[in-house]
């Protein structure tokens, strides 16, 4: 690092020296402490480690999820939080059972494909169907030929094909399954877009509830291989599935620092503690979980308290359909809390950010003005900064009631680690310490500043400003296929 906790000089550089409005004379001295404290004592690496290493895998629902859910309990505990709370809901679980995939020309000439089952598939499956190419698997694929995939198993690729025509969109394979039930297709196989044989796993439900047909992911190698004998001739599969469901209990876990002059703004902070069970979850989201924790342990440390109250969460349920972060805000909607809630900030496989990100352009002045004194401290923090908006994590919920939400960008996985997402070699070998410091330190500042500052002027929508927020953001589709647009036109 070319700066690091030597700048503790820049204690006495005022404001004349940070042109931007927003931040306060006191976040210079303050974020220098930030800056040293977790350069010299982060525990996010090695609380990660140390339950990688005990837990394993962090299934909602399952004794792995529970026990992870405790870890997180007696962390913050062990931090001084004497206000830390279990948020208990009840989902729909679901976990793996046995899978067989043989794919060939006819019934009698098929060979065994290495494949994984896709969460929320059906508790017993066996069918024996016709596969055909459906290209993205997105609307345009079917709309060409409406009867294409009619009692048979649609092929589909998880990405955007080379090739494809611009505009394209890139649907979760949530949605992707959504379509193909849509059009009549009694199973679909979800070909991965990394290489080497890596497989994905993930949710293909957009409700979090179980899907009516068998969902399957194979390699890249293999699903590219059956894309081009489908050209030659007709390919058929034979999916042999079981699977576990049940209703289960799980637990967000939450500590709470009060806030000061404006006590009843609330900002929530938090990131999925849960991951699916091929692996440890080590990319997601444990360096994004434990770097939440470890900015809780942070502003213990240096007994922070900003005007607004801050909720740290570890959400549960996120792989399979953001249940936690659901459970969170309809507790909110339900004693009427939701309005105070000001600002989410979401970390998930967040690592080694060099600037931060939102959704409301009104608050690019504070953004930066906090990410000014943060290149200060360390010029390899760049103070880059985007807008936009995305689904499919636990800022959805926020975001589709008007919450502002945002977090740390700009960054990258270490050791190459993107092909593990969701994939059975998501662990912690993985993990670099200095990413999930710079997480830690960046994001704490981030975090401080906004509950602190006078003024947010990212506003809480209401529901029409809501509406027109998303169709801005292209997010009507997607949300409509999930079900979850509630609007009427």
């Amino acid at each position: 690092m070319r700066k690091t906790i030597g700048l503790l000089s820049l204690l006495c550089i005022g404001l004349a020296n940070n042109s931007t409005a927003q931040a306060k004379q006191e976040w210079n001295s303050i974020f220098a402490k930030i800056n040293k404290e977790v350069l010299e004592h982060s525990n996010a690496y090695n609380s990660l480690k140390i339950a990688s290493e005990t837990i394993g895998h962090r299934l909602t629902g399952s004794e792995n999820g529970k026990k992870a859910e405790d870890f997180a309990y007696n962390l913050l505990k062990s931090y001084g939080f004497s206000n830390v709370r279990y948020q208990p809901f009840e989902v729909e679980s679901w976990s793996r059972g046995t899978l067989k995939v043989e794919i060939g020309s006819s019934m009698d000439q098929l060979k065994t494909y290495k494949s994984v089952s896709l969460a929320h598939s059906p508790v017993a499956s066996d069918i024996q169907l016709e596969v055909v190419d459906m290209g993205n698997g997105v609307e345009d694929d079917y709309q060409a030929a409406p009867d294409k995939v009619k009692g048979k198993i649609a092929l589909v690729y998880l990405g955007t094909l080379p090739g494809s025509k611009a505009g394209t969109p890139s649907l979760h394979r949530s949605e992707k399954t959504a379509i193909a039930t849509k059009y009549g297709a009694k199973g679909i196989i979800v070909i991965n877009t990394a290489a080497n044989g890596v497989l994905l796993t993930g949710t293909a439900s957009v409700t979090g509830k179980l899907i009516p047909i068998p969902a399957v992911c194979v390699g890249k190698e293999d699903g590219m291989e059956l894309k081009a004998q489908i050209q030659k001739g007709p390919l058929y599969s034979h999916i042999q599935m079981t699977n576990n469901s049940g209703l289960i209990k799980a637990r967000n876990v939450i500590a709470t620092i009060n806030g000061t002059s404006i006590a009843k703004e609330k900002i929530v902070v938090g990131g999925h503690l849960d991951s699916w069970d091929l692996a440890t979850g080590a990319m997601d989201n444990g360096i994004g979980s434990f770097s939440v924790l470890d900015m809780a342990r942070t502003f213990k440390a240096l007994k922070l308290q900003p005007a607004r109250t801050i909720d740290f969460v570890m959400f549960m349920g996120e792989e399979e359909g953001l249940l936690g972060s659901r459970a969170y805000v309809d507790e909110a909607i339900k004693d009427k809390s939701i309005d105070q809630i000001r600002y989410m900030l979401n970390y998930d496989m967040t690592n080694d950010p060099k600037g931060y990100h939102t959704s409301d352009a009104d608050s690019k002045e504070l953004f930066e003005s906090i990410g000014k004194i943060a290149n200060q401290l360390d010029s390899n923090f760049k103070n880059t900064f985007s807008v936009g908006a995305g689904l499919h994590s636990d800022h959805q919920p926020f975001m589709l009631h008007g919450v502002p939400t945002g977090g740390g960008a700009g960054g990258s996985l270490p050791k190459g680690a993107g092909p593990c997402y969701h994939a059975d070699c998501d662990v912690f070998s993985l993990v670099e310490d200095k990413g999930m410091r710079n997480t830690v330190r960046f994001n704490t500042m981030l975090l401080y500043g906004v509950a602190d500052s006078k003024e947010l002027k990212a506003k809480h929508f209401t529901d029409e400003e809501t509406r027109l927020f998303l169709i801005k953001n292209n997010l009507k589709e997607p949300l409509t296929i999930a079900g979850e647009w509630r609007w009427k036109d």
